[in-house]
């Protein structure tokens, strides 16, 4: 207490002329709407920086929160794309049987392999969230792949990018005409569409498209754009290089499309198939 004492009295006249001086600077601003106008200015200047940083400071720790919100959006939004009759009029929802005929569950990818053969994603949604075995997974740039297994909590995602076990229909957008999508194992980047005849209008650029011929994937769904065209000498048909929208080495936010047919689909084909035996 002493010291604080003794550092008053010692600077007493200097804190006198500060105190002064505030005063002093007080008045005139008071008195002058000039002076007043651009010190309220200045703090409001000062003021804004601050809130700005402190805005910007909590919108970041906020981004896991809106980039879930946005996921949950996006897939409210492709739920009604995938279910339109055409593109100018959605499907009317029937409140006792329903004729939505795809839903969409948002997901996350936790886990993701691409530097091998056979690649998969881990999802962090499982059984209790409605996933099974056969749906697609797509993004917001294309498809990424299929269920392969479920738990409670997680799913596995047969990746695109698997050289053995992932084939699907996907067709050319601009002519119509379809082929069968593989991955040859050599660029993380690029799929083939194999298969196509000779006589489809082939370009490059053209976009690849779902084909829509199974349960799995809707139609039209982007897959990539065709980069390079020659001809297989084995089968005598176009071979497509892919190359993909999606980048598969860097994955976010996913949807999982659940198609309510597939299981009318699958005990009829089986059906069809013990009766042809």
């Amino acid at each position: 207490m002493q010291q604080i004492f003794n550092f008053i009295f010692k600077n007493s006249y200097r804190m006198l002329f500060l105190l002064l001086i505030g005063i002093a600077i007080s008045l005139t601003i008071q008195s002058h709407s000039y002076h007043k106008s651009k010190i309220i200015s200045s703090a409001n200047f000062l003021s804004g920086g601050v809130y700005e940083k402190m805005n910007n400071v909590e919108e970041y720790f906020n981004l896991k929160i809106q980039n879930e919100e946005l996921a949950k959006e996006n897939a409210r939004l492709k739920s009604l794309l995938f279910n339109q009759k055409d593109s100018t009029k959605i499907q009317e929802i029937d409140s006792i049987f329903g004729i939505k005929k795809f839903d969409i569950i948002e997901s996350k990818v936790i886990k993701n392999s691409y530097s091998v053969y056979e690649n998969y994603l881990t999802l962090n949604s499982g059984a209790k969230d409605g996933v099974k075995r056969d749906m697609g997974v797509i993004n917001s740039l294309g498809i990424v792949g299929v269920i392969e297994n479920t738990s409670k909590n997680y799913s596995t995602v047969l990746s695109i990018l698997n050289t053995n076990k992932l084939k699907f229909n996907a067709k050319i957008k601009k002519s119509g005409h379809f082929g069968s999508l593989s991955w040859d194992g050599k660029n993380t980047g690029y799929v083939q569409l194999i298969d196509v005849p000779r006589l489809a209008q082939v370009r490059k650029g053209d976009t690849v498209v779902t084909g829509g011929q199974s349960e799995i994937f809707p139609e039209n769904i982007n897959i990539g754009a065709i980069e390079k065209v020659y001809i297989s000498d084995e089968t005598n048909f176009y071979t497509l290089d892919i190359r993909l929208f999606n980048d598969m080495t860097s994955l976010g936010y996913v949807y999982i499309i659940r198609n309510k047919d597939t299981p009318e689909i699958k005990k009829l084909e089986k059906t069809t198939t013990e009766g042809n035996e």
